[in-house]
């Protein structure tokens, strides 16, 4: 997914959603990023496993498209949380 997110933002094609976010900017992604995170936290109330999956699904692409247009990447987060908990460094998409 991030691979493809990035290629979206390197080789844009019109009508991507992706495409939308990144022309939008931080003002539009961080506000999907908002949106997806409270209907996330209301499907974890709610406690229905579908329903997080989806939004949990939801919220981490958005965040993908966010570490994106920033120049992060999907690795750089995943190295970061191997080294929290103590494990190997070696991350892989």
């Amino acid at each position: 997914l991030a691979r493809v997110i990035v290629g979206r933002r390197q080789s844009p094609e019109a009508g991507s959603y992706t495409n939308k976010l990144f022309e939008g900017g931080d003002n539009r992604i961080l506000k999907k990023i908002g949106e997806e995170s409270a209907e996330f936290v209301m499907a974890c109330k709610d406690n229905n496993p579908e329903e997080i999956a989806g939004e949990a699904a939801d919220l981490i692409f958005h965040i993908q498209v966010a570490l994106a247009h920033h120049g992060v990447d999907w690795r750089r987060v995943l190295e970061v949380l191997a080294a929290r908990r103590g494990a190997p460094r070696r991350a892989s998409n």
